[in-house]
Parts: C-alpha cells; structure tokens; sequence
C-alpha cells in the first residue's frame, strides 16, 4: 500500500482543518488520509468492494458490492482509541443495509437534516432511496431507459446534488440495451438533468462524479483524463485541466478541488480511450488543483497495490479520524444512548474508559 506524496500535501489537510475519505473497490479498502506532521497518514479499512461515498462529519456510508454500510461518528469514542488523544473523531457501523449486487456507484445525503441516502443504482439503471423493507427503492430512471432490469443499459454513475435533491445524473451511453453503452464508450457519455429528465450534454467521454460548486456544474471526463465546467444552457463542456490518469471521484473544500485518478486496466471496460491512446504510464492517487488558477497544488501517489480510485470526499473540520470497519472489543464496549437515557446512568459509569 506504498504511496509518496507532495512536501506540502500534509500541511495544505492540517492548515484547513480537513482529511479526506478514499475508495478503492479495486483493492478492497477505505483510505483515510490524515495529515500527521511532515508526513499523510494513509489508514486502511477492509470493505468489500467499496464504491461510492457519503458523508460529513457527523455520518458517513459506504457503497460495497452487496450492501450499504452507514457509520456514525462517536466523538466520546475518539478520545479513548489509540493513540489516545489523537483523533478527534471516530466513525463506528451504525446499520448494514442489504442490497443485492447492484453495482452501487455514487451516493449523496439529501433532504432534511441531510437524513435520506439518495445512491445510483447502476445494474438497474436507476436512482434509489433506502427503505428497511426493501432492497432498495427506484426514485427516477433516464426517460431511454424503459425497464427496470438488471442489465446495466447506460452505466449511470455520477451524481450531484443541489439544495439537498438529486439535480444531475453521468452515464456512459444514451443506450436501452444490456451493456449496449459500451459500443461507444469512448465519446457517448452524457449529462442529464433530473429534475427535467433531458439530457443537457452529449459526447463526453465516460464522464463521472458531476458536481455543482460556486454555482459552476462541474464534470469529471474520465476518458480525457480531465475536470471540466459544463454550460447548462448549450451543453458545452471547458475543460480546465488534464492529469495523467483517468479522473473519477472528487470534492471541493474552499478554492480547492480533490481529484481521484487511476491508473485504469488495459481491459476491454477502458481500451480506446483517449486517455489510454496518449499515456503510455497512467498514475493513481488524489491531486489538489487550484480552481482559481488550474494549477496542481500538491498530490499524493500510489505505488503499488492500489491502482483504481472511486471516491473522494472532504471530513470538514475533522484532521484525524479513525474508521472502524469491525472491531470486536470496541463495539462490543461502545454504547450510545439518548440523553434522557444518559440522565440514568451512575457518573462512575460515565467517567469509565471501557
């Protein structure tokens, strides 16, 4: 899980106050980046398969290949995890929700207090909502897409949310076929309004993680290696720079932007691509580009065993967490409880650290 990284990438999370939360369903694991000193503090939990990424300070949930993991911070458990006191938050499992194999992709907090789970539901076409009776709930599908199978028609993919609602949706083709998205992979991309269910641009190539920031709508061209700004009215795509990696997963954090890059396999998913046509080498890490100037700031890079990045989200105002995938003795001996419930409980029982 070699990686090397920039001098100034530890200060830049340390100075505002942030880590970041990373994906890899290619390598099985949730990177959390912390800076620590002179040096990023790459910590890894073991999921399966994860993909997309909610979170905030307060919860966050986590796409695997079968089921929806939601953690919840527990701040009183921070303080007890060692190093003791050196973290400042510490997500536990809260629920597993159990999908089937959907091929979760993004996922976003919506509606009020941020309390619903809105996801992408890529086998079936399809973006869902939770309920516990339910594998999962179709909210909205593309207008081409006429049936609710599990053939992943277009590869929808990427969402934005705007004023806590779905607003944009990426997919990989304008295609009502099982895979048929792959016949044009290299430039059939498109971006869809939800709300209108239209399709506001065409011909990108394999497009992810949409976002709308500073009123600008935001698009990776994952194809192209590059971040981009997409004009709603005429559709028309300004790319703003290039890496040397295919670009999936990002977030902004002041006038800065957190971009996922891969190094992307020599398989038939990703041959023919421009990305693949111009770079001999690709790279796979997180790259901090300054939005103002389009200028690579600092980056971090993987040297071995992690090749492909999906996520990348911003933990605001948390520098060092700790993320439990499955810790026996401290689940079994964290508890949280209602404050009216707490009114009950002895002070000694409340001091205690176990």
């Amino acid at each position: 899980m070699r990686s090397v990284h920039t001098n100034n990438f530890p200060h830049i999370l340390s100075q505002l106050g942030i880590s970041l939360v990373v994906s890899t369903y290619q390598a099985g694991k949730l990177i959390i980046l912390r800076g620590d000193g002179d040096y990023i503090n790459t910590h890894f939990r073991i999921f399966q398969k994860p993909m997309g990424i909610a979170a905030d300070p307060h919860k966050i949930a986590i796409g695997c290949s079968s089921q929806i993991w939601e953690l919840n911070n527990v701040p009183a458990v921070a303080a007890k995890v060692e190093p003791e006191g050196k973290h400042d938050a510490c997500f536990l499992p809260r629920k597993s929700h159990i999908t089937g194999d959907i091929d979760i992709h993004e996922m976003e907090w919506g509606g009020k207090n941020n309390s619903d789970l809105w996801f992408v539901n890529t086998r079936f076409s399809c973006l869902c909502t939770l309920n516990k009776n339910y594998s999962f709930v179709p909210q909205w599908r593309p207008y081409f897409v006429t049936a609710l199978t599990p053939e992943d028609r277009c590869h929808l993919n990427g969402l934005a949310m705007v004023n806590h609602s779905p607003k944009y949706i990426t997919a990989l083709g304008e295609t009502d076929t099982m895979g048929g998205w792959r016949e044009n992979k290299a430039n059939g991309g498109i971006l869809i309004d939800v709300a209108s269910n239209e399709i506001i641009s065409r011909g990108i190539s394999m497009p992810h993680s949409p976002r709308w920031y500073r009123e600008r709508l935001w698009v990776l061209e994952s194809g192209q290696g590059s971040i981009s700004t997409c004009d709603r009215d005429t559709g028309k795509l300004e790319t703003i720079t290039t890496f040397p990696g295919f670009t999936r997963g990002i977030d902004f954090y002041g006038n800065l932007a957190f971009i996922g890059l891969s190094q992307v396999r020599e398989t038939a998913v990703f041959s023919g691509l421009p990305l693949t046509e111009k770079l001999d080498e690709r790279i796979c890490g997180v790259w901090v580009v300054n939005l103002e100037t389009a200028q690579t700031v600092a980056f971090l890079k993987f040297e071995d065993a992690v090749q492909e990045i999906f996520a990348v989200r911003v933990l605001p105002n948390i520098r060092f967490p700790e993320i439990i995938d499955w810790d026996e003795q401290l689940i079994g001996s964290s508890y949280v409880l209602p404050d009216a419930a707490l009114a009950d409980v002895p002070q000694e029982r409340l001091s205690m650290n176990n």
